[in-house]
This record gives structure tokens, C-alpha cells and sequence, in this order.
């Protein structure tokens, strides 16, 4: 498996956009409000590869893993993070965060941040072991009840 920056060459948007929505998949029916993933288009993916830093794990030739990162004040904020649904398990996710450890280091940043639903328990309990700590629950605008948390590793 390999690791690679999203760059002006990557000409994939369309293989990329379907791994995202089909990893995200499993959240429909299950999250309120639905994930931002479905208002992802191959044009705004293009934008957020521009404007964030994106890696993609490829097994081969086929696009197994992505994540996409945003530099804050204090953070490298870690959104989209997909894997392919056959390929989970296999430490693509881990091995696509210490690419975004050494993007948030490259730039002085030494905490990662990442929002996660509050129904996804699994999730939570992957990025505890990941080395991330609940820091925050937050709500979607408008709604009364929390509807996420966030998250945050401290790299050393």
C-alpha cells in the first residue's frame, strides 16, 4: 500500500468521491443531520484538495483510503477520513493519520482535531485507541441536543 499527496496530476475524482460516499454509507439512518458527504461533488472535492492537504492510500491501483486535512490556529483539523469497507481493518486509517501527524508537525501544529457523530460509538472508541481524547460535544446548527463530538490527539 501507498500514500499520496492529492496534487494538480490526481486525476481519480470520481473513483475518490465514491469511496467517500460508499465508507460514509453506513451513517445514513443512523445520523441527524445526514453527513456532509452527500453534498460532495467531484468539482468540490478538486476545491478541497486546492484549499486542504489530501492524502490517498492506494493497494495497487485501486483507492482504498483518503483523508483530507485543514490547517487552524492551534490544529490540523482531520475531515473525511474513508476507507474503503473491504479494506477496514487493515491500518489504513492509522497509517493515513501519521501522514496528517507529519503535516501538523511540518507546520508547527502539534494537535490533531476531528469531529465525530455522537451516534458512532465505534468511532469514538477507534480514534480513543488512535491516541485521540473527547475534548468537546457540540450541536449542528438547529438543534438542541449535541449532535457530535470532537476529538483531539496531542502529538509529542
Amino acid at each position: 500500500m501507498t500514500i499520496q499527496r492529492l496534487n494538480g496530476s490526481f486525476d481519480r475524482w470520481d473513483e475518490l468521491l465514491d469511496l467517500i460516499l460508499s465508507s460514509f454509507a453506513y451513517m445514513d439512518g443512523r445520523i441527524d443531520p445526514p453527513s456532509s458527504a452527500h453534498a460532495l461533488t467531484v468539482q468540490s472535492l478538486r476545491e478541497k484538495a486546492r484549499n486542504e492537504i489530501g492524502y490517498v492510500a492506494l493497494d495497487g491501483d485501486q483507492i482504498v483510503g483518503c483523508v483530507f486535512c485543514r490547517a487552524e490556529p492551534e490544529s490540523l483539523y482531520i475531515g473525511k477520513l474513508a476507507v474503503l469497507l473491504q479494506a477496514q481493518g487493515k491500518g489504513i486509517g492509522k497509517r493515513l493519520l501519521t501522514f496528517a501527524e507529519a503535516a501538523a508537525r511540518k507546520r508547527g501544529l502539534a494537535i490533531l482535531r476531528l469531529e465525530t457523530r455522537i451516534e458512532l460509538v465505534d468511532n469514538h472508541t477507534t480514534f480513543a485507541a488512535w491516541g485521540f481524547s473527547k475534548t468537546a460535544e457540540n450541536s449542528h446548527p438547529g438543534f438542541d441536543r449535541t449532535t457530535s463530538i470532537e476529538m483531539r490527539k496531542f502529538l509529542t
